[in-house]
């Protein structure tokens, strides 16, 4: 496709919405709050009123999210231009509405088949279900120095499809939540060896491929769709993200028509705005837009050499600084097809995840003992905590962050739990001690190899059953109460679940209706319920029972 010219200085709706704003028009159109006048009698709208005053709708002159043909289409050209991509899309219902609309398209008759890295968003499982489609889970491989899942390898792909030689495509997602990662452009050259797309939920990675310390982003690794949260780590407001894509193996006519589907007819136009406003943020600076962030990571490193009790993770035999691209992007090799890669192999600079060496505080603590000194991480889990950095961050935030862990360091609460550290430390620390001569293993291997016990502490480590699952096949036919029962946890392993069981964040079903029930996955769901975790989809906020068929009617086939 030919490239067109652009000015990457310009925002058109954002430019378009500042006109509108100060125009002096009588509105005759929705919305009802008539830029806000709504609110005057009663005091004004407070620090919402300058966003009622650009809240728009498809009049003259604002073009149609949905029918681009004016300042929409320029602004999506634009961000194609910026991110590497052939087409780009706005989206306002965030990278759910991407995901949805890929699955969509690539997926266009019920019981097409796609395979689907099994510790996925909810929202693909959503996309599977409004397709009809049979999914094929892989696993994906698991990082044994972190206990973390990263990304199906390119072995268990290229198995995959050939077990499955009539699938449309295949999912993964890239980077996880903690912002680990590996060499995508493996997996794009199997899927393309077959002749189908790699759709990739690259939703924590929208400012990937923008810096040298950066990893490269999905498309430059070959990916043929790629979703990413620009909200989450650029500069737009939340639910703002887009969709790129490449190549032609997505039908783009049908892709236009699957996002009109699942996005509303009235879209944000602040949401619009601010996506052309971060897009542009990042077209004219370039990597210089994250050098103010980037300067706060580095003082975070350097401020945690002199606290040695809190550790930085990163890839083995990396230091966190070399960490960011270390996998080439530049292509797949034939070596690295040939045997078995690394799982983890990058890390996002800019996702910080710390945890406490000696073992004494477990990463809810850790993030608890923040909160009280008003740091408030992304999220933790019994190991970790997640701290994310952007652009927007400063290096007074660092020092902020640097003065509450020298607070913990020295908390009298902390030699209360020592009996409990040399446990956890020796826990964690065999752990990596075998990591180095079991890091050729496929994920089930590594996780056999661990005892299960680093899959559990994590609720990324949505792993399947088996490397590589039979056909699943999801609808959207609702589940008959008289086909279910509830019953105690204690009493749910080998049966059948009825209800999808999401632990949030990250958002990632453990179970989904029609899954059975393993021992392991009972034991997490027990302690997940003695911890208070929020899940959602549960019938039972408590999450001491969960619905699930009964044995004496046919289990859950599909969703």
């Amino acid at each position: 496709m030919k490239k067109q010219q652009v000015n990457k200085h310009r925002a058109p709706v954002y430019e378009m919405m500042l006109e509108m704003k100060d125009k002096a028009y009588t509105s005759f159109h929705v919305p009802g709050h008539k830029k806000g006048q709504a609110y005057t009698e009663s005091g004004g709208a407070g620090f919402l009123q300058d966003v009622l005053q650009a809240d728009l709708t498809e009049i003259t002159g604002t073009d149609d999210l949905h029918h681009p043909e004016g300042v929409i289409r320029e602004a999506q050209v634009l961000a194609a231009d910026c991110f590497g991509a052939e087409e780009s899309f706005f989206l306002v219902g965030g990278s759910t509405a991407g995901n949805v609309a890929l699955i969509l398209t690539v997926c266009s008759k019920p019981g097409d088949v796609l395979i689907v890295q099994r510790n996925v968003h909810k929202s693909v499982i959503h996309g599977l279900m409004m397709a009809g489609a049979k999914a094929i889970f892989i696993q994906p491989e698991l990082d044994l120095v972190s206990g973390l899942a990263v990304a199906p390898s390119a072995e268990t792909v290229t198995a995959a499809l050939a077990a499955y030689p009539q699938a449309k495509g295949v999912l993964v997602t890239m980077p996880n939540y903690y912002g680990m990662g590996s060499d995508l452009a493996p997996l794009a050259e199997a899927c393309h060896q077959h002749g189908v797309p790699l759709l990739v939920d690259e939703a924590h990675g929208a400012h990937y491929g923008q810096h040298p310390r950066l990893p490269g982003n999905a498309l430059a690794s070959g990916a043929d769709g790629v979703v990413q949260s620009t909200h989450k780590m650029l500069a737009a407001l939340t639910m703002g993200a887009m969709l790129h894509v490449q190549g032609p193996r997505i039908n783009r006519g049908l892709l236009r028509q699957r996002l009109a589907m699942v996005q509303s007819s009235s879209p944000s136009y602040p949401i619009m705005g601010s996506l052309d406003l971060a897009r542009r943020l990042l077209h004219v600076q370039g990597a210089g837009a994250f050098a103010a962030g980037l300067a706060a990571v580095d003082a975070l490193a350097r401020g945690l050499a002199e606290l040695p009790r809190f550790k930085l993770l990163h890839p083995q035999g990396q230091q966190p600084q070399e960490s960011a691209g270390a996998a080439s992007a530049d292509g797949p090799s034939q070596a690295a097809l040939r045997r078995p890669a690394a799982a983890y192999t990058m890390q996002d600079p800019f996702k910080v995840v710390i945890y406490d060496d000696t073992g004494v505080l477990s990463g809810y603590e850790l993030q608890e003992r923040l909160e009280a000194y008003g740091c408030v991480p992304e999220m933790s889990d019994d190991r970790y905590v997640v701290l994310v950095y952007s652009l927007g961050s400063t290096e007074e935030d660092t020092r902020h962050l640097l003065d509450a862990l020298r607070h913990i360091t020295v908390e009298k609460a902390d030699a209360q739990k020592s009996d409990e550290a040399p446990a956890a430390a020796e826990s964690r620390h065999s752990v990596q001690a075998g990591a180095g001569e079991a890091s050729h293993l496929t994920g089930a291997s590594s996780l056999s190899n661990m005892q299960g016990s680093p899959a559990e502490f994590s609720t990324w480590n949505i792993l399947a059953q088996a490397v590589i699952s039979d056909p699943i096949l999801f609808g959207l036919q609702p589940i008959s109460p008289e086909d279910t029962e509830t019953v105690p946890l204690q009493e749910c392993a080998d049966r059948i679940a009825a209800e999808m069981i999401i632990p949030y964040p990250p958002g990632i079903p453990l179970l989904y209706p029609g899954e059975r029930i393993t021992e392991d996955t009972a034991a997490r769901l027990r302690v997940l319920s003695d911890a208070g975790a929020k899940c959602q989809g549960a019938a039972d906020p408590t999450l001491r029972t969960i619905i699930v068929y009964m044995n004496n009617r046919k289990q859950g086939s599909h969703l």
